[in-house]
């Protein structure tokens, strides 16, 4: 059975005390190949470290029914202004823990045990994916063309993100 491609609508969000759009590398990296996959761009934003506000632009993309898929980068790492994982944790109905094993794994081919020190993480909120990745661009590389372009394809088996996509809120049905 040969499936077709289901394109999907994916926000960026970069998550940075000190760039902006012009300097928006890791931003760049995702949405380049966002694009080149055939997925569809729904929306881009940049917010500085903070908790509160990365949590409210979540909740407003995730209420957005034209946002399947959220990508943050940046604030994934172990100093006092990388809070994009909480932000997120306040976010998540169900956390994929596999993600951030996964994404480990990939980064030890790359960087050894220096892996270690990231947080990427993933999960569920709103029948909506997030993903937070770190702000490094071949980290954002490393998510998307090892994980993420693979789950996020219909196509792909034996199982990907987009099969179950329809069902991420069945239990919110009335039977």
């Amino acid at each position: 059975m040969t499936r077709e491609f289901i394109p999907v609508r994916i926000a960026v969000l970069t998550v940075s005390d000190t760039r902006g759009l012009a300097e928006d590398r890791s931003g760049d990296t995702l949405v380049q190949r966002i694009e080149s996959a055939g997925h569809i761009l729904a929306a881009r934003h940049i917010l500085p470290d903070e908790r509160d506000q990365i949590a409210a632009q979540l909740r407003i993309w995730i209420a957005d029914p034209g946002i399947d898929v959220i990508l943050s980068t940046g604030g994934t790492g172990l100093t006092g202004r990388d809070v994009t994982v909480e932000a997120h944790r306040d976010v998540y109905e169900k956390e994929i823990e596999a993600f951030g094993t996964v994404f480990t794994l990939v980064s030890m081919k790359k960087i050894g045990t220096s892996a270690v020190q990231s947080r990427a993480c993933g999960g569920v909120a709103g029948g909506t994916y997030l993903f937070a990745l770190p702000g490094s661009p071949g980290a954002c590389k490393d998510a998307w063309d090892e994980i993420l372009s693979l789950q996020l394809d219909y196509r792909h088996m034996p199982c990907n993100f987009v099969e179950i996509l329809p069902r991420l809120e069945e239990h919110r049905r009335r039977k």
